[in-house]
């Protein structure tokens, strides 16, 4: 797969920080309830920390209890790429960041969650970067 942001290993572990490399370039997973944007009700813009593209909005953030920031859609259908992860044993469905390539979470469906799509985006709170709505 190509992305429109490209870049070698040494770049990224030069840019990123070594946790932000395990999650993002590494498709690790942080720890639950412990990321920045867990619980976090401003409005605003959450973007891909490795490069900047806009992902999901704080319109379609919700209270999902499960220790990492959920979303029920994604700010644009092109701004996330899902991919088949067949990792620990189990089948899920990765999200990555279309423009990068970096990992962001997975996505999982009808778990009863009251949103529009009855999707649950769980992302890595470390994948991102919020940037809070001019007041």
């Amino acid at each position: 797969m190509s992305y429109d942001v490209e870049k070698p290993d040494e770049q990224w572990r030069a840019e990123l920080t070594p946790a932000e490399y395990a999650v993002l370039r590494q498709a690790g997973t942080e720890p639950a309830f412990r990321g920045e944007y867990t619980n976090t009700k401003a409005k605003g813009v959450y973007s891909c920390r490795a490069c900047g593209a806009e992902l999901f909005t704080s319109d379609t953030k919700f209270e999902s209890h499960c220790g990492w920031p959920s979303f029920f859609d994604p700010k644009d259908t092109d701004a996330v790429e899902l991919l088949e992860d067949r990792s620990h044993g189990m089948l899920r469905t990765e999200v990555r960041c279309a423009r990068c390539g970096s990992h962001l979470g997975h996505v999982f469906e009808g778990e009863g969650y009251a949103t529009p799509t009855d999707q649950r985006y769980c992302i890595n709170s470390i994948s991102l970067r919020m940037t809070p709505d001019a007041e």
